[in-house]
């Protein structure tokens, strides 16, 4: 005989029958994984999945750009918050080297079209197509002298601006005299490579321009023509050509100054690292370009618009009063200045675009963003004596 009463001692707790008895509490939330299922806890020292490990930190971002290769955005609004970050040593050297420029281009350019353009006034009737076609040369020469001119302008000042682009990218901020610091030793070098511009486009010119004036003095009014027809084809061609070895050159200043090689070390090195990267960089060059242009042109537009409403304002009937002639003059002084300072602050910007492609090519194709990390956090930790980061013999080291 068998009993399924479980026994109890006297005056201890009821039985619990299998199936019987108060329902169990309810359990709420996320169902919890049987002993022996589901992902492992962290291990001491790392946080959980999805979050990062105890006293893990990102990548530093010192100064001007993060320390990785750039996306377009990022380039470009680094570039602007070059001027913005150190406005008076970038500033004062671009404000500078465009007043050269500007002062240069209108004695030695301005001049001799104004001549060639007085002379159709008085010359005779049979020498008109002659003029009319030497007015056309000079004024193709001096716009080509002036975009040389231009060009030897901003190889110079991004030599000096991709000093200050690599020194913000690791969080310092110099003066002037700290940028004339990093730069000592290497003027030369960066001198050097501006004559060689002007001295290469100066030739380019002067045979293109004797090959048409060759034309017209010894084929005539058919020379005329032909001459005309040949300006033009060449002025394309000098362009198309001029952009592609511009674009494979345009990082020689910043290998002259952060690398320190000779001049035709830098040409090989810009050679090199634009390769595969043409067209980026020939793009964004572009791009910045262009914005550059609209914007400063919507700068400077309205002073073509006001001036002749102020002058015919104080002399409507034309006659050359003083008062018009000095509203004129004084509008065309404010003007320039504006003019000035606008091409100043888009020198700037566009010679830091050009740097920041430079960073942005070592980055990619060298790792140069690690070398940066290291230099940055050795420097946290305080280290002293550490070598440049962007020198490529400190940074294989």
């Amino acid at each position: 005989m068998t009993d399924d009463q479980a026994w109890q001692a006297p005056g201890g707790p009821p039985p619990v029958v299998p199936g019987y008895g108060p329902p169990a509490a309810p359990v709420y939330g996320p169902p919890q994984p049987a002993p022996g299922y589901g992902p492992p806890p962290p291990a001491p020292g790392q946080g959980a999945p999805g979050q990062p490990a105890a006293g893990w930190t990102p990548p530093p971002k010192p100064g001007l750009i993060p320390l990785r290769p750039l996306d377009l955005g990022t380039l470009l609004g680094a570039s602007f918050r070059t001027l913005r970050r150190n406005p008076r040593p970038t500033f004062g050297i671009a404000l500078l080297v465009q007043g050269i420029v500007s002062i240069v281009t209108l004695f030695a350019v301005g001049l001799p079209v104004l001549a060639s353009i007085l002379r159709l006034d008085t010359a005779a009737q049979e020498d008109q197509s002659a003029i009319v076609a030497g007015t056309f040369a000079t004024a193709a020469v001096t716009a080509l002298l002036a975009v040389c001119l231009s060009l030897v302008a901003n190889a110079w000042l991004q030599g000096i601006i991709v000093l200050e682009v690599s020194r913000a990218t690791l969080g310092e901020k110099l003066t002037l005299r700290g940028l004339w610091g990093h730069a000592k030793g290497r003027i030369g070098a960066l001198v050097g490579w501006s004559v060689l511009i002007a001295v290469v486009l100066a030739l380019t010119i002067g045979v293109f321009v004797a090959v048409i004036w060759i034309m017209v003095a010894t084929l005539g009014a058919v020379g005329v023509g032909l001459g005309v027809l040949v300006g033009i084809l060449g002025v394309l061609a000098l362009i198309v050509v001029g952009a592609w070895i511009g674009t494979k050159l345009s990082l020689v200043p910043s290998v002259i100054m952060l690398e320190r090689l000779t001049i035709g070390g830098s040409m090989r090195r810009s050679w090199t690292l634009t390769n595969g990267y043409f067209w980026k960089t020939f793009g964004i060059q572009l791009l910045a370009y262009v914005i550059l242009s609209v914007a400063g042109s919507i700068v400077t537009a309205p002073f073509s618009i006001i001036t002749p409403i102020l002058v015919y304002f104080v002399d409507p009937n034309g006659t050359g009063s003083g008062y018009g002639i000095a509203i004129a003059l004084i509008a065309y002084v404010v003007q320039l200045l504006v003019t000035l300072v606008v091409a100043a602050v888009t020198a700037i910007i566009q010679t830091a675009v050009t740097a920041l492609i430079y960073l942005d090519l070592r980055m990619r194709k060298e790792g140069l963003d690690l070398a940066l990390a290291k230099f940055v956090e050795a420097r946290q930790a305080g280290a002293a004596g550490l070598a440049d980061p962007y020198l490529r013999d400190q940074q294989a080291a």
